[in-house]
């Protein structure tokens, strides 16, 4: 906790407090601690324990992701307060762990909407990886009738799985693009040049070229 709270950076706060995240740690200077601690299971209970924002997105770095249970990945989703360890503790750990796609089911119905959007995230992931067994067209349902009404960090991970089924399933990618159209959901998002804008419209057509031009 000293290391970390050595490494503090009032801008890098600043910075990431305009996004939620309450932690001044440059996260390349995390990841470097995180390799030289190497994996630490105990260690990473710890530092989650703490609940300071830093030290939670260092435990998923340090932590061996096979080794939760499903109810312990239940209450650290749940405890994950800010945007970025959310995020991480999805991406580093949940999605790794055994548990992953039962607690993808149990998530994606969710009355918070931020576990709810944990388990849009691992939906995406299958979509993408592993669409055997999804009902996409019904996911596509979900979607064109709750993504314009939903919180902010719901919306986002519903728009991921729109694009990504506009994107890896071609029988889908009429549909998908016209819920994007309809909705109109992050039409204005401000795109930074050389970005692909978040509209799933726009987001699907740039990553469909993509494909095609790489012979996909």
């Amino acid at each position: 906790m000293a290391e970390l709270a050595g490494l503090e950076d009032p801008k890098t706060r600043e910075v990431n407090e305009r996004h939620g995240d309450d932690h001044g740690v440059n996260l390349g200077k995390l990841r470097a601690l995180a390799k030289r601690l190497k994996t630490q299971q105990e260690l990473a209970y710890g530092l989650w324990e703490t609940g300071d924002t830093a030290a939670r997105l260092l435990a998923t770095l340090v932590c061996r992701p096979k080794a939760f249970g499903r109810d312990e990945l239940d209450a650290m989703v749940r405890e994950a307060r800010t945007p970025k360890v959310h995020d991480w503790l999805v991406n580093y750990v949940v999605k790794k762990n055994p548990h992953s796609e039962e607690l993808r089911s149990a998530w994606i119905a969710d009355p918070d909407p931020a576990v709810a959007s944990a388990g849009w995230a691992l939906t995406t992931e299958r979509v993408a990886k592993k669409p055997e067994g999804l009902d996409l067209a019904g996911l596509l349902d979900v979607i064109e009738a709750e993504m314009k009404d939903a919180p902010e960090r719901l919306q986002w991970a519903m728009n991921h799985c729109l694009a990504q089924i506009g994107i890896e399933h071609a029988e889908h990618r009429a549909r998908a693009v016209d819920i994007g159209e309809c909705l109109e959901v992050l039409k204005d998002y401000p795109t930074s040049p050389g970005c692909t804008s978040p509209f799933a419209p726009v987001w699907i057509s740039e990553m469909v070229r993509r494909q095609h031009d790489a012979g996909r």
